[in-house]
């Protein structure tokens, strides 16, 4: 049986060809993007694609379909867009975003839409309303399936408005390095949820574009879509819009953002210039034998992408591997430990065979790190070394220049080891000036060891002195209340 059957969501009729919409979720990066087919005229539009679009183009096959357009609902942040990729292999039209101020618009071709712009295909119409807040030129699209209805039925949000939560406005100062644009884009959703959102029927169903586990936001719901009736009864900021508090749901909104990691101002700005156009399909990953790549490591030319869990990797690992403890998270840690604007080294991925490691190939392109050239089933050959790694009893008698708590600053706000300073792992490489001298030692904590490990494992490779929490706050916890 097809992959795909389970996911077709249509309902056959008779006389009637229906809509299908497709969610696709990648549960790393909390991103979700739309297959918006229809089925009268086999051509279909995909919204907010990820880089890797290997999963669109069989759904495409699968359904007899021409993908004949691919959009977005803004220049995001948080992964590498696959618009321009889904487009070069299919040839399709692109569609950006025109809104928003001169700053803030796309540097690479493509149907520039304003307010009110349409895409349409066969019997289905999608509208494209300006939801600014999120970004400047934020676009939300209303879809009309005219084999049922005149009316829209649906709203892909995008990061506008989630289950149970809104898009934060604080991006612009927190990764693009903007100065209080916060303040202005708080107002702006504000207005938007007014002037559109609420303007919209009870029954329109809407389709975000993250959830829950996204940095896009402070409290997504995990639903995968919600409506406009029910979040205009039940969400947070209801009461704000029904009492015209607008300052309220502006002190609301921002008041505890989670930390922003940093590899998302350069997700910003290639979403903004034009990912690179990779072609597809990928080449198959080569097996690499240690031996033959040892001199490399040593020298830094390659690095080992260690994908074992912490526990294992404390056991020893590669000099100057980095942790990326399996593929569930793969995108959002190896943006944490691999910068490709400043590295030039290659990565090289510990996995079981060809497909496991092209696995996580896949998973690394979604944020732009392209630089993986092979895989090793083993260490073999390879130079080693075993990371320090302290117990909870000795923490105490233990010297140390710094205690790092590398969890994010809400966390830390909510409970903390005494005297630790708080550094997200997410944004620890981009500010090392707030650590002190390479030779000295510091101690490192997340809540249970995983982003401990992952975050440790590069500030080694940049030359400092690492040592690990035993079992990290969780066992700190533990540990004291004995």
């Amino acid at each position: 049986m097809s992959r795909w059957v389970a996911f077709n969501k249509t309902i056959p009729t008779y006389g009637v060809n229906p809509m299908l919409l497709h969610r696709f979720y990648d549960e790393d990066l909390a991103q979700a993007s739309y297959f918006i087919g229809c089925q009268a005229q086999n051509t279909a539009v995909v919204v907010d694609p990820r880089r890797d679009i290997t999963d669109y183009l069989e759904l495409a096959e699968h359904h007899g379909m021409t993908i004949t357009g691919v959009t977005e609902t803004h220049i995001h942040a948080d992964y590498l867009s696959g618009t321009r990729e889904l487009a070069a292999a299919t040839g399709a039209e692109i569609y950006v975003s025109g809104e928003g101020d001169e700053d803030w618009q796309y540097g690479f071709d493509g149907t520039r839409l304003h307010d009110g712009d349409t895409i349409k295909i066969g019997n289905i119409t999608i509208e494209a309303k300006h939801t600014p807040g999120h970004t400047p030129e934020h676009l939300s699209f209303l879809v009309t399936d005219g084999a049922f209805a005149d009316t829209p039925g649906y709203l892909l949000s995008g990061d506008f408005v989630f289950s149970g939560d809104l898009g934060r406005p604080d991006l612009l100062d927190e990764a693009a390095g903007g100065v209080d644009t916060r303040f202005g884009g708080a107002k702006q959703i504000f207005r938007s949820l007014k002037e559109v959102f609420l303007a919209l029927p009870d029954h329109v169903q809407v389709y975000p574009a993250h959830g829950a586990g996204s940095a896009c936001g402070k409290a997504l719901g995990a639903l995968p879509s919600t409506t406009v009736g029910y979040e205009r009864s039940y969400a947070w900021w209801a009461p704000y819009l029904a009492n015209d508090d607008e300052q309220g749901f502006v002190d609301e909104l921002l008041d505890g953002q989670p930390d922003a990691h940093a590899y998302f101002g350069r997700m910003k700005r290639q979403n903004k210039t034009g990912p690179a156009v990779l072609g597809y399909p990928l080449a198959p990953l080569p097996e690499l034998k240690g031996g033959d790549i040892a001199d490399e490591v040593r020298s830094g030319g390659k690095i080992i992408v260690d994908t074992r869990h912490h526990s294992e990797v404390h056991d020893g690992t590669v000099e100057g591997a980095v942790n990326v403890p399996g593929i569930d998270k793969a995108a959002s840690y190896i943006a944490w430990v691999f910068d490709p604007e400043s590295d030039t080294a290659d990565l090289v991925v510990l996995a079981e065979d060809q497909e496991k490691a092209e696995d996580f190939r896949n998973h690394f392109i979604r944020v732009g790190v392209d630089e993986t050239v092979g895989y090793v089933t083993s260490f073999e050959g390879l130079p080693t070394t075993s990371p320090e790694v302290l117990a909870q009893d000795k923490l105490e008698g233990f010297s140390y220049d710094m205690l790092l708590d590398l969890r994010n600053k809400t966390e830390h706000a909510d409970g903390h080891i005494p005297g630790s300073v708080q550094l997200s792992g997410g944004r620890v490489l981009w500010n090392l000036d707030q650590l002190p001298d390479a030779d000295a030692t510091i101690v490192t904590y997340c809540q249970s060891g995983v982003r401990n490990s992952v975050a440790g494992s590069a500030l080694r490779r940049k030359g400092y002195n690492i040592v690990e929490l035993e079992d990290s706050y969780l066992g700190w916890l533990d540990h004291t209340n004995k």
